[in-house]
């Protein structure tokens, strides 16, 4: 027995040994080649981030620089190895549901299929963004309008379900006729917000912009979580609902979330201290992850165990709308964006002139 124990704890030992070796190993995986990182003073402002001092990536490099700087240690790092990492958890989440939800011929199972969908879309969107929008000011606003467009259909993702499995009888009875579209227009808005406060960066205030970009997510997330929040303050500890922690999680990463991405807190407090790891937006991105996957886990429970409730409420058709419905709000929000980017190319057109 203690043999056992003790070969065990050796192999613990072994792989925590092997984990230490890792930054080891991305760093070599980097060709010596490479151009290093730069302090804020030598990017343009544009480039910079309050309380950020060190760690910026050169522009105008080839793409393999910009995909190989993905090991390289930067100011990004976190953020693109966040959503890189939560993009593969979602898709081994994915894989695991699908042996047990049978997503193609249940109609009842599209909305959770739809969740999990936008949470890829939405890490993966981010991930690109982080990683590539250094190359130029043009693909900084490409990629992050990507992100912002991941970001707008995630919250239609989170709506669908919320609306398809969370609700209960009476709330549905007062909201059911306009809950899907108001979700769909208020997605298009978020990505309205963001693109367009991302387009003010050169001539608006931070907190301006802020406003712009918060303002419309925070109404589509009120607007998207009314079924869950009615159901947790209608809930008492009596009853047996295996998804209501979960709910109670995401509610809590999700409010993590928005405090973080408004407030910069620690960078703010530590200037220059979190260059690389500490910054509130990788943190947003880890409070994300975890909101995301309690969203996840407790749609599929609420899948499962309210089959009853939900088949009652919901029409036939309905998951097939909703999936026709998510389908608009993509071309929407893609329309948004490229029409944003039009205007972001004249800006930048007239810029270069009027050097």
């Amino acid at each position: 027995m203690t043999m056992t124990v003790m070969e065990r704890i050796g192999r613990v030992f072994i792989s925590l040994q092997q984990i230490k070796q890792v930054p080891q190993i991305l760093t070599e995986a980097v060709p010596s080649s490479m151009p290093g990182t730069m302090k804020d003073t030598d990017v343009p402002f544009f480039f910079r981030e309050r309380y950020v001092f060190t760690g910026y990536r050169p522009l105008h490099q080839n793409w393999r620089y910009y995909f190989l700087s993905l090991f390289q240690c930067h100011n990004e790092t976190i953020n693109i190895w966040t959503h890189l990492l939560a993009f593969l958890v979602f898709l081994v989440k994915l894989r695991q549901l699908a042996q047990t939800v049978d997503f193609v011929g249940d109609h009842h199972s599209w909305p959770l299929l739809t969740l999990i969908l936008s949470s890829l879309t939405y890490s993966a969107f981010s991930s690109a963004a982080h990683l590539l929008g250094s190359k130029s000011e043009l693909c900084h606003f490409t990629f992050f309008y990507l992100d912002y467009v991941g970001v707008a259909q995630y919250q239609y993702g989170s709506a669908v379900v919320h609306f398809y499995y969370a609700m209960d009888e009476s709330f549905y009875r007062c909201i059911h006729g306009i809950f899907m579209p108001t979700a769909a227009v208020l997605s298009c808005l978020s990505c309205l917000g963001c693109c367009y406060g991302k387009y003010c960066n050169h001539s608006l205030p931070t907190w301006v912009r802020k406003v712009g970009q918060v303002v419309p997510s925070s109404l589509a997330y009120v607007w998207d979580s009314s079924p869950v929040v009615h159901r947790l303050l209608s809930w008492s500890q009596d009853s047996s609902d295996p998804a209501i922690i979960y709910h109670f999680g995401q509610v809590a990463f999700f409010l993590s979330c928005a405090f973080f991405f408004s407030f910069p807190l620690l960078e703010r407090y530590y200037p220059g201290r979190c260059d690389f790891v500490g910054q509130s937006h990788q943190m947003f991105h880890v409070f994300l992850f975890c909101c995301t996957l309690c969203q996840i886990h407790a749609s599929y429970l609420d899948c499962v165990g309210r089959r009853k409730l939900y088949s009652h409420l919901h029409r036939s058709g309905d998951a097939a709308f909703f999936v026709g419905l998510y389908v608009v709000t993509v071309v929407m929000c893609m329309l948004i964006a490229a029409l944003m980017l039009r205007e972001v190319k004249k800006m930048l057109d007239n810029k270069a002139k009027s050097k």
